[in-house]
Formats: structure tokens, C-alpha cells, sequence
């Protein structure tokens, strides 16, 4: 399948894993995709993979929490490929942990975490749209969380919990905004995914494992592939009546 073939995607986020997978997947559909990070290693290494595999990428180093950066990584991607078709803005990060209760966060660890989750969704949406109104619409997916739909309980900080509820709110005030406009936009709330900063933490913590499982009714952690292919589908014409929508791929947890 070459579902989005002549379509440009943006990833933001795209040196690691469910980015990393996603752009690949973009590129396996035909789509040239730009590859976004704040790790300049991760991210060429993303391209790399890209182009060994017949595809057409390139790297933008990017804070998706400055707007200066967000601004000329849009206006870059429009420079190299001509337009901006499907942007998946997938950059974030979880906190930290030893700051998790609502007592012990510090302004400057709220800061940072809404600076980066929930800004930063907003300073890309900000300046993608406009591009894709000069080319007639486009496909926007927003990285959330399942922590985003069941809140406090589950994973994460209150900085990260309120910020990936702020990411579905947006989300859909976007999506609300721009129905007409043939521009679509949702979000995609993971589960448990098996990236490499989930295995790095289980490496250090042997036991993490089986309580990360625990909470999947599915008996496993999810991929970042499975998590890429439902951003893939959302950005396609197969989901061109989808907008506002926040999909779980969460092995079950909102069913409990």
C-alpha cells in the first residue's frame, strides 16, 4: 500500500520511539517526511533508516516549547518539500518521576512538562495550519495519552496528567475549528508502548515489568508500530470523516 504517496508528513518527536516507528510508516506509504528532534544523533539516525529503505526524508533539529524553533521547522519543511500535508506532533515527555505528587511538583517541573506536551502541541498546530489552508486541508494527530481520558491513577505526574487532558481539549477545539476547512485533527492516547526509555526504566528496575503488564488487559505492553499504523490511518483518506477524535491503542485499559 501506498496510501499517502506525494504527501509530505512532519513528525516532531521522530528520533525515537512511537516518532521514530511513525515516520517510518509515513515513508513506507509513499509520504516524504521530516524528521523532527531535539536529539540531532536519534533523529538523522531516524532519516537513515528512511533512506536505506528507498524513502525520502530529512532532519530538523527542533524545541517544539520555542516558538522560534517550531516556526522555521514548519517554514523549512514547506522550503525542502513544497507543502505540509500530515503532521503527527508527537514530541513529549513524561516528567519527573521523583516530582509526582501534586506537592512535591515544582513549578519549574510544571513548566517544563506543559512547556513541551501541551505549548508545544499548540505552537505546532499554530503554525502547520496555515500551511495546509494554502494547499486545501491536511491531516493533523496529536500525541495524548490514556492517561488523558481516565486521568490520576494511572501513570505520570500531574503535570503530564493535566497536560495530556489539555491535549485532547485542544484537539477537538481544533478540530471544531477547522472542520470546514477540510483540515483534520485528532489524537491518539497510547497505553503501556515498549519504547527504549520503557526498557531503559525496566533494565534499572526489574520489577517495573510486571506492573507495566498488569495494567494492560491485553497481558502485554503495545508497540510503537501499532501505535504508528493508527496515526498512519487517521492521516489517510480511509479516516476522512474522522475529526475530533481522541483513538485509544491501549490493549483494553479504557474497557476496564
Amino acid at each position: 500500500m501506498r496510501g499517502l504517496e506525494s504527501k509530505v508528513a512532519l513528525v516532531t518527536g521522530g528520533g525515537s520511539g512511537i516518532g521514530r516507528s511513525t515516520a517510518l510508516s509515513f515513508a513506507r506509504e509513499g509520504a516524504r517526511v521530516v524528521v523532527a528532534d531535539v536529539q540531532a544523533d536519534s533523529g538523522e539516525a531516524t532519516v537513515e533508516m528512511i533512506s536505506k529503505a528507498a524513502g525520502e526524508a530529512r532532519f530538523v533539529k527542533a524545541d517544539v516549547s520555542r516558538a522560534d524553533e517550531v516556526e522555521a521547522l514548519v517554514a523549512r519543511t514547506v522550503e525542502v518539500f513544497g507543502r505540509l500535508d500530515c503532521a503527527f506532533n508527537n514530541a513529549g515527555i513524561e516528567g519527573d518521576p521523583m516530582l509526582s505528587s501534586l506537592t512535591e511538583c515544582t513549578v519549574e517541573e510544571w513548566d517544563r512538562v506543559m512547556g513541551i506536551n501541551l505549548t508545544g502541541v499548540w505552537l505546532c498546530m499554530k503554525y502547520e495550519v496555515p500551511q495546509m489552508l494554502r494547499h486545501g486541508g491536511g491531516s493533523i494527530v496529536n500525541t495524548a495519552s490514556v492517561a488523558g481520558l481516565i486521568g490520576p491513577g494511572w501513570v505520570g505526574s500531574p503535570a503530564y496528567i493535566a497536560s495530556k487532558h489539555g491535549v485532547i481539549g485542544l484537539t477537538k477545539a481544533a478540530a471544531l475549528a477547522y472542520a470546514k476547512a477540510d483540515i483534520r485533527v485528532n489524537a491518539v492516547c497510547p497505553g503501556v508502548v515498549r519504547t527504549s526509555l520503557v526498557e531503559r526504566h525496566i533494565k534499572s528496575n526489574p520489577r517495573l515489568e510486571a506492573l507495566l503488564v498488569a495494567k494492560e488487559p491485553a497481558g502485554r505492553m503495545g508497540y510503537p508500530e501499532e501505535v504508528a499504523a493508527a496515526v498512519v490511518w487517521l492521516c489517510s483518506d480511509a479516516a476522512s470523516f474522522v475529526t475530533g477524535h481522541s483513538l485509544a491503542v491501549d490493549g483494553g485499559v479504557l474497557a476496564q
